[in-house]
């Protein structure tokens, strides 16, 4: 098995990408877009002015190159909002992945809705033809989100206009050389390598074609990919629709361990115990990120401190189950439920760009209770172009939810608070900032949820240009954002800004548990956690993996099984070896690989029963070869051999009639003109051979 990490990803937004190659097939896992890199462009205009000419000759992305200007200007400005590339963004991909062929990838598994924004690029490509699977919530998750996003992007269109070169201005040597370093740094990497990854955004068609590629499949469905494999979905608990993946095949069952959370609010809880499988992919990569200031700071191995693990189930099923996640997750929503309260009640508005669906239904539900407990009557807006469609989703899924919801559901009551706030109309549900119903029913203050967390597309934009200035309202974002890059183009802020860290994936001191309970014999983990967690004293064996490096792993199955139908057993004619203890049959039959295993049935026409054996092995013993052939009637004597032909043995027949048995290392040639004392020869030669 060959594995490869294409990208560790970075946050909760942009997950991992992999591939690998198993029983023959090249497996990719995830298709994320990279949303980090948006940032360097600057947002539509509030008011779509028109930009001068003396503007978009200053600015990059737009202007003409004077060699003059760049003599002059060796030190370079400060970062400002000028410095932003005024034009229409292009998208960020996984550079690596350009370096595969499309072609030779068999099978694309998605394990969220962020991990297939970036899947039109791919199924656009003309040489494409992999099977897609994911579950039925991600799948149509992730086309909202793409629907979404399409209809942001429009607004860039609708100003900028369309690009009649292939490459835009902005990407053109001479523009990149007057780019701020700091958006470089961003947009290229730090040595400026990763300019392959840039693309234009996708289209609707784009989507459409896309989405008819995807199979959906529910969790613990099995689908069986060409006969070989048995791929299986199980839930993750990171949001509604997420999973992790077994991959089950002839030589090799694997699990594959994307970012997961063990006690969700919404989602399905992790089902971690259908996850013991032998070989284990383990991609969260949350804790490492969690982490990254301590591996700044330390040069020697780091531990978990969990170096005397016990070994009891229980035990561990407790400290995996420990509610202190869950815990701590409620006391942040509560704490931005009570700055949200404060802002409203200094008369200020809060402004939430969070594109997490589970985080957003839970702050609709707390947010609304804590304004009812201040008696504070303001309106709650949500404004997207598939707001509605997501809501009408979230309310008719129960089987993707949390035992939680499904047991409102039970007892009568809505999943969520939003049908009731929908009902009360308290919450207003709008497609974009400009619908003539929203003008209408628009108040301050007040509570908005919309995109883009990225601060550059969509409603945000808009209502943080209003709102930047009001040092009484709140802007809620979330960690993994470049804060100071992403608020550039809305400075001088008064607003005030809170940041959030949510619960991404597996802790660290949950990561050596959890590999205790599936006891797998190999593990793949990121090289940082590995050194992050002490697995010397483990039974299994790590493989450390890098991004952008292959990883070959041996295989743990020396032989295959394989199954034989009942009848086919029946019909064995068996033979005792004469060397060594073991009965041995021959069998003919039509072999078949189903759902990952071999399997051998019987065929119509039956080998006959006293039918003589024709495959034989060893070598003839002459002496006894003689006795034998004696035995019979027929004379002979052994030929002494040439030293040069030591390895060849030679018995001439006499009588009945003149005939040579030549025994070489590999094979026994018998010549002889009489058809009949042939059959008796080779009677003998068999005899003293096993064979079947």
């Amino acid at each position: 098995m060959e594995f490869t990490c294409l990208s560790r990803g970075g946050c909760f937004y942009f997950p991992p990408c992999h591939m690998f190659e198993v029983c023959g097939f090249r497996i990719q896992f995830d298709c994320p877009m990279d949303f980090s890199a948006l940032p360097i462009f600057s947002p539509v205009p509030l008011d779509f002015y028109v930009i001068s000419d003396e503007e978009l000759s200053t600015h990059p992305g737009n202007g003409s190159f004077n060699l003059e200007n760049v003599s002059e200007e060796k030190i370079e400005k400060p970062l400002d909002v000028g410095s932003l590339i005024k034009a229409e963004p292009w998208y960020k991909i996984i550079n690596n992945l350009r370096l595969w062929n499309p072609s030779f990838t068999d099978i694309v598994l998605i394990s969220s809705p962020m991990g297939m924004l970036g899947l039109p690029f791919l199924t656009r490509e003309k040489d494409f033809s992999a099977k897609i699977y994911a579950t039925e919530a991600t799948a149509r998750l992730g086309k909202m989100m793409m629907d979404d996003l399409i209809a942001m992007h429009m607004e860039f269109k609708q100003f900028y206009g369309s690009e009649d070169d292939a490459t835009p201005q902005w990407m053109k040597q001479e523009e990149l050389e007057l780019l701020h370093h700091a958006l470089k740094e961003v947009a290229f990497g730090q040595d400026e390598a990763d300019l392959g990854g840039w693309m234009p955004m996708y289209c609707a068609a784009d989507v459409k074609d896309c989405m008819k590629k995807v199979e959906t499949v529910r969790y613990g469905e099995e689908a069986c990919y060409n006969g070989a494999l048995v791929i299986k979905a199980l839930s993750s608990g990171l949001e509604i629709g997420a999973c992790n993946w077994t991959i089950n095949g002839p030589k090799r069952n694997i699990a594959y361990i994307s970012s997961s959370i063990f006690s969700s609010s919404n989602a399905m809880n992790f089902d971690y115990l259908a996850l013991q499988e032998e070989t284990i992919i383990y991609s969260d990569f949350s804790s490492v990120e969690s982490m990254n200031d301590i591996l700044n700071d330390t040069s020697g191995p780091l531990t978990d401190n969990l170096t005397a693990l016990s070994s009891n189930e229980e035990t561990l099923a407790n400290l995996l189950s420990d509610p202190a996640e869950s815990v701590g997750e409620s006391e942040k929503l509560s704490f931005i439920c009570s700055c949200a309260v404060q802002s409203v009640e200094s008369g200020g508005s809060v402004l939430i760009p969070i594109n997490r669906l589970g985080v957003t239904l839970q702050l609709l539900e707390q947010i609304s209770a804590s304004l009812d407990y201040s008696n504070l009557k303001v309106p709650i807006y949500l404004i997207s172009s598939v707001a509605e469609e997501l809501l009408a989703f979230a309310n008719v899924i129960p089987e993707w939810l949390s035992k939680q919801r499904q047991q409102k559901l039970f007892s009568g009551e809505p999943m969520f608070a939003f049908v009731d706030l929908l009902k009360e109309k308290r919450l207003h549900v709008f497609p974009a900032v400009h619908s003539p119903n929203l003008l209408i029913n628009w108040q301050e203050p007040c509570v908005v949820f919309c995109p883009h967390w990225s601060l550059r597309l969509g409603p945000v934009v808009h209502l943080l240009r209003r709102w930047c200035g009001d040092p009484s309202s709140l802007l809620v974002l979330e960690k993994g954002l470049d804060a100071e890059l992403a608020l550039l183009p809305f400075r001088p802020m008064s607003m005030k800004v809170l940041q959030c860290a949510f619960l991404s994936g597996i802790k660290l001191d949950k990561v050596r548990p959890l590999l205790k309970v599936l006891q797998p014999k190999v593990v793949m983990l990121p090289e940082n956690l590995s050194r992050l967690i002490n697995t010397n004293t483990e039974s299994f064996t790590v493989f450390s993996y890098s991004e952008g490096e292959t990883l070959r792993v041996p295989n743990l199955k020396d032989s295959l099984e394989l199954e034989i139908a009942p009848d086919l057993a029946m019909s064995f004619c068996w033979r005792k070896l004469q060397q060594g203890n073991i009965d041995i049959a021959r069998l003919k039959g039509e072999l078949s690989l189903n759902c990952g295993k071999f399997k051998l049935l019987a065929e119509n026409a039956h080998v006959a029963t006293d039918q003589r054996p024709l495959i034989h092995w060893g070598q003839p013993d002459l002496k006894k070869l003689l006795n034998v052939l004696s035995k019979m009637g027929i004379e002979g004597s052994l030929q002494q051999s040439d030293a040069e032909s030591s390895n060849v043995g030679v018995i001439r027949i006499h009588d009945p009639t003149e005939a040579v048995i030549e025994i070489q290392e590999s094979r026994t040639i018998i010549s002889v003109a009489d058809k009949k004392l042939s059959a008796r020869i080779f009677d003998a030669v068999d005899s003293v051979l096993d064979g079947v």
